[in-house]
């Protein structure tokens, strides 16, 4: 249960100069690499920054775009905490950012420390993030922030991200000013680092059940006879939000590839994390419920369509939640008819 804490107000403007620290970034997947490019292209930290991944060639691959004057690949985490000011992550899990953060500690307890912030852009549960801020309290002047970011990665790429934070108010400062590039808005939701956390959570769990909505309509669309189309484009305008715009083209036209968006078995990471919050505080959330059950649907008929060597997709993306919808309405769970529209009189 997250306990209140002095701070500055939340609404006071964060940025401050933080072009004399270095900064670190560890996790180049969908979100982290543009994130980290904008970074290191936008002048704002001192140049080079140091990049790291466990799958080097990403590494490899963002210092070949953005050229060694802007990034070079750090040899391992330990070069991070020894070499940077700033050091971000984000990661995929709550298991492999627990991971990466005790060896962090175990690097850092045998060093000499100079004052270092670390920053996790995941999505991870409030309890990990009190964690954390614990852990690294215990180390000789580090600090933590939870700035978890929230958008898919084409607004990553373009520096469009919502990014909420939370942690010590001089840090968030100087962590603000170098993530202007990231995003077109930051809020500040205190001191609590697990303020941050909850808040994507509560996110993530409105989008996911926007989607589960989503899904449903488009279904019914289809099995009408009006078509999954025409109830996409109304959609389109009655209820332009991005987000389901992105989501119904991706239902629409079967994109499961979650290589290219939010792997399922994230999204059932997420939601876990959603319902036990729920749960923790008597908050009954059904929709949260019932997109869970579609997600975890989905992934079942993907794993036995692998099983028979018949699917797609080596990783499903988490709009394809509708095959469940789709299944319960008697219809092919990854195929959809486009075509079979009611004709007028």
């Amino acid at each position: 249960m997250m306990q209140p804490i002095d701070d500055r107000p939340a609404h006071s403007p964060l940025s401050e100069s933080s072009y004399t620290l270095k900064v670190g970034w560890y996790g180049l997947g969908a979100m982290g690499y543009f994130m980290a490019r904008n970074i290191a292209t936008s002048g704002r930290a001192a140049s080079p920054i140091l990049v790291y991944n466990r799958t080097a060639a990403k590494a490899e691959r963002l210092v070949n775009e953005i050229g060694t004057s802007a990034a070079i690949v750090a040899s391992s985490p330990a070069q991070l905490v020894t070499e940077c000011d700033i050091i971000f992550t984000n990661l995929s899990t709550n298991e492999v950012v627990q991971h990466v953060y005790s060896d962090f500690a175990k690097i850092l307890s045998s060093l000499p420390t100079e004052s270092k912030i670390f920053v996790d852009t995941s999505t991870i549960s409030p309890p990990l993030a009190a964690e954390i801020d614990k852990l690294l309290i215990s180390l000789s002047r580090c600090h933590f922030v939870a700035s978890p970011i929230i958008g898919p990665p084409a607004a990553a790429g373009s520096g469009q991200l919502t990014i909420v934070m939370s942690g010590d108010y001089h840090c968030k400062k100087k962590v603000a000013h170098l993530l202007i590039p990231v995003g077109r808005k930051i809020l500040d939701v205190g001191g609590n680092v697990e303020r941050a956390p909850t808040l994507k959570l509560v996110c993530n769990g409105m989008l996911m059940s926007a989607n589960e909505l989503l899904a449903e309509v488009l279904t019914l669309g289809e099995k009408s006879g009006i078509g999954a189309q025409a109830v996409y484009n109304l959609m389109k305008e009655v209820m332009p939000t991005p987000s389901l715009i992105i989501y119904g083209d991706r239902m629409l036209n079967q994109h499961f590839d979650g290589t290219k968006g939010i792997a399922i078995d994230l999204g059932v990471s997420v939601l876990n994390d959603v319902c036990r919050l729920a749960v923790e505080l008597n908050c009954p959330m059904p929709t949260i419920d019932i997109a869970h059950q579609s997600l975890v649907t989905a992934r079942s008929i993907h794993e036995h369509l692998k099983q028979t060597g018949t699917n797609r997709w080596d990783v499903l993306d988490c709009s394809a939640l509708i095959a469940s919808r789709r299944v319960s309405a008697g219809l092919e769970p990854f195929e959809s008819d486009n075509h079979r529209v009611t004709h007028e009189d």
